[in-house]
C-alpha cells in the first residue's frame, strides 16, 4: 500500500514525456474541473433544497387565514384570529399569542368554507 501512494507521489513530480513543456491549458482545465464539479454539488446539496424550503414556507404563510389551526416552531398549537403584516394573533385555550408568520411549521385544519356560508 505505501508503495502505491509513494509510486503516486513520485509521479506528480516527474517532467512531462513531451521534454518538460507543459501545456497551460490543461494544467488550468485539470484545477478547475474539480472546483466546477463541488460548485454542482453544492448547488443541489445544500441551496436548492433552502430554496424550495423558502418557497414553501413562502406559500404556507400567504394562504394563512383567521380560523385556521396551526403549530409553530414552539410547539404551541392554536387558531389563527388576527394576521398582521408579519405576524399573526393565535388563540389557545385561554391566552392568546402574537408570533411571526414564519413561526407557523404547519396548518393542522383549515377553516372550512361552508361554515361561513351557513352563518
Amino acid at each position: 500500500m505505501m508503495t502505491h501512494c509513494l509510486g503516486a507521489l513520485m509521479a506528480f513530480g516527474m517532467p512531462p514525456a513531451n521534454g518538460g513543456v507543459r501545456d497551460p491549458k490543461a494544467e488550468l482545465l485539470n484545477t478547475l474541473v474539480p472546483f466546477g464539479i463541488m460548485a454542482v454539488l453544492f448547488y443541489f446539496a445544500l441551496i436548492r433544497p433552502q430554496r424550495l424550503r423558502a418557497k414553501e414556507l413562502e406559500q404556507r404563510v400567504s394562504s394563512l387565514k383567521p380560523g385556521d389551526k396551526v403549530l409553530t416552531n414552539g410547539g404551541i398549537l392554536g387558531t389563527i384570529v388576527t394576521i398582521r403584516e408579519k405576524t399573526i394573533s393565535i388563540r389557545s385555550e385561554d391566552t392568546k399569542f402574537e408570533v411571526l408568520k414564519s413561526a407557523v411549521s404547519e396548518v393542522t385544519e383549515r377553516k372550512s368554507e361552508t361554515a361561513d356560508t351557513k352563518s
